[in-house]
């Protein structure tokens, strides 16, 4: 097939490039380089361009003569979302209506769409299952859930067919070590650790050590990069007009902010420093995820599902790429 991937020069979308080149697409990367990286794409296949710019994705469209779309392009702070909620709306809102409509002036009508546990808000139980009621707690979380309802209307009203794929704590980075995790700031918890061991940082600050946890520190489900990626590729193979799908995308299994941290100092035999901070508004005890519906509807399992291995394949990057991506 002949695919767009929005975003494509991103954290997720350019390791979702890879994996479709890798299985025979012909891939296209569109992405306004605001958090992308140019050498994060392959020679010849990034596109610049912005989601709010409907005649170029159109025209970028029809041109390559696109068969299915992949959207990775958000903004994806929550808490920059919470003091600065126009900016999302704008971008992950208004620009993804753009691309919609960019989509059926081409007639191009197949869309994976990168959403997040965030749409769940607080959860009532543990693990997560796509029956968990969405009601997000900030504006990141509402612009994915807006744009889960978009898909599912345009799916009744134009034909279109979509997976609205919900991620957990997306983590680690290509196996090879030679494109991975380069974000500025850098909010996730795996490279902010290794920034520690790296000697870039003084210290990783726990926020919050007296959770209703194991050890009293929040426990998050950390799904690699590459298992994401994965599944785009196995939900594009389901997509036809009519098609919905929506499923949680995570290992199903939780690790705390102490053990990422007790792992990271074995992989990578560094002493790293532990401050304690207050706890942050909103922060829940626990997220885990259910991809029982993942597993029956796509084939999905998968492959890390061990802490070790995802921070390897992590460290593997930022110990090659201590400047990321250079600045």
């Amino acid at each position: 097939m002949r695919i767009l991937v929005i975003g494509g020069a991103g954290y997720i979308g350019s390791h979702a490039v890879r994996l479709l080149s890798q299985a025979g697409h012909e891939v296209w990367a569109y992405d306004n380089l605001v958090y992308g990286h140019r050498r994060a794409v392959p020679e010849g296949r990034l596109i610049e361009g912005d989601l709010h710019e409907g005649p170029l994705l159109t025209r970028t469209l029809k041109e390559n003569k696109i068969d299915a779309v992949m959207h990775f392009a958000a903004f994806a702070q929550v808490g920059e979302s919470v003091a600065d909620p126009a900016k999302y709306y704008q971008n992950n809102v208004v620009g993804s209506l753009s691309l919609l409509e960019a989509m059926r002036a081409a007639d191009v009508r197949k869309i994976v769409f990168s959403s997040t546990t965030a749409t769940y808000g607080v959860p009532q139980q543990i693990p997560i299952t796509e029956a968990e009621i969405q009601k997000p707690i900030n504006p990141y979380g509402y612009s994915k859930l807006v744009v889960e309802q978009a898909l599912a209307d345009y799916t009744k009203a134009y034909g279109f067919g979509y997976a609205a794929l919900r991620y957990f704590n997306a983590s680690g980075a290509s196996p090879a070590g030679d494109i991975g995790e380069d974000h500025t700031p850098e909010t996730h918890l795996i490279p902010l650790v290794l920034q520690v061991a790296l000697g870039q940082r003084e210290a990783i600050t726990v926020f919050g050590q007296d959770y209703p946890t194991p050890d009293g520190t929040c426990i998050r489900d950390y799904v690699h990069v590459d298992d994401l990626g994965s599944a785009h590729l196995m939900a594009l193979d389901k997509l036809a007009p009519g098609v919905e799908i929506r499923v949680n995308l995570g290992s199903g299994r939780g690790y705390s902010v102490r053990e990422v941290i007790d792992a990271c100092r074995r992989v990578t035999g560094k002493e790293i420093k532990e401050l304690v901070g207050p706890r942050r508004p909103g922060d829940p005890p626990e997220l885990v995820a259910d991809a029982s519906l993942a597993r029956r509807t796509l084939g999905w399992t998968p492959r890390y599902t061990d802490i070790e291995e995802i921070v390897a394949t992590a460290w593997r990057w930022h110990e090659a790429h201590p400047q990321g991506y250079g600045k």
